[in-house]
């Protein structure tokens, strides 16, 4: 599975953005996929995952209440939208999908990983 995430700039502090990542293969509808974001120096972090149907969905604590994790399976789309962002949300967003169909906020479980899309939240 080839995965491009897009939809990254340059906003902020207060202002909503809405990331997405186009999937290149039909398997994306049976697969659990996630969103992970990383800093200069700092370890890849979860952000959030979806279950292959959208029935499940895990979040971060840090983002919880602020972010929302969806999927298009007619599209091969996976969507983050992102409210109330914060500087510390400045990162470089990836999207992956998971060897299985589940949810999961294990890294491990990620098999695929797409090119990531930056999002720099000013103050």
């Amino acid at each position: 599975v080839q995965l491009q995430a897009y939809g990254g700039g340059s906003v902020r502090s207060g202002d909503s953005l809405r990331l997405s990542c186009a999937a290149s293969d039909r398997t994306f509808s049976n697969t659990g996929m996630g969103w992970f974001r990383q800093t200069p120096g700092k370890e890849r972090e979860f952000v959030a995952s979806i279950s292959w149907n959208g029935g499940v969905t895990f979040y971060s604590d840090s983002v919880k209440g602020r972010f929302t994790i969806s999927r298009s399976n007619a599209k091969n789309t996976l969507y983050l939208l992102m409210n109330s962002l914060k500087p510390e949300d400045t990162a470089v967003y990836y999207c992956s999908a998971t060897q299985g169909s589940q949810a999961t906020m294990n890294s491990y479980e990620y098999e695929y990983w797409g090119q990531g899309t930056e999002l720099t939240v000013s103050s």
